[in-house]
């Protein structure tokens, strides 16, 4: 039987530690309701704290997935769900409060969006999509939580300097545009790539 198969003598799935980037990933998912709660409530060195601890367990559970092969379909699916989630809804939190401006969060917000729509609709047209976050897409995930961070450490702390804010604040723009972008062209060429959408395959499977 598979490895993940009920052990129907305990009535549980069988431990083992290639579960725990998945474990990690799922804890972050969970951070994102505290934090968005904290921001609101204007409790910004919690914020701070919490929104750190989630970016130290994304790296964590990278790191472990890549040094001991505990990749999993559910941790491709996971880990980018559990980023995603949470700097939109601050992203959000924090255009509410006024503290970014709008657009900004509109343009973040927007890239997340067509990234998971893109993928939806390739996998329904053409079958599953393998995608490695490229080089630009991390370095964007960096720039938006440095952003996010600078931000809230200036309204707490008056720290970092405004320029530092607004240097952040562009790359994030521009690291946004260039990824999504980079997200479309991807989608296009490997849809371009493909002689039969499975749609088409499927419908024309039905015929008589």
């Amino acid at each position: 039987m598979g490895y993940c198969a009920f052990n129907f003598a305990t009535n549980r799935v069988p431990w083992s530690p290639r579960h725990i980037p998945n474990i990690i990933s799922s804890i972050r998912i969970l951070l994102v309701a505290p934090t968005a709660v904290a921001l609101a409530e204007h409790r910004l060195t919690t914020t701070i704290a919490l929104f750190g601890v989630a970016a130290l367990s994304d790296a964590a559970d990278g790191f472990l997935a890549k040094r001991y092969g505990w990749q999993s379909d559910l941790g491709a699916v996971l880990d980018p769900a559990a980023d995603k989630l949470l700097l939109v809804t601050v992203f959000i939190t924090l255009a509410y409060l006024k503290l970014v401006p709008l657009w900004l969060m509109a343009a973040a917000v927007t890239r997340d969006v067509i990234i998971v729509l893109g993928a939806l609709l390739y996998r329904f047209w053409f079958g599953p999509l393998n995608v490695r976050p490229s080089v630009v897409s991390k370095f964007n995930t960096l720039c938006q939580a440095a952003f996010i961070l600078a931000v809230v450490g200036r309204e707490e702390f008056s720290l970092p300097p405004a320029w530092v804010v607004m240097v952040l604040g562009a790359l994030v723009f521009v690291t946004v545009a260039v990824s999504g972008i980079d997200y479309v062209l991807i989608y296009g060429r490997r849809a371009l790539g493909l002689t039969k959408p499975r749609a088409a395959a499927r419908a024309g499977d039905r015929r008589p």
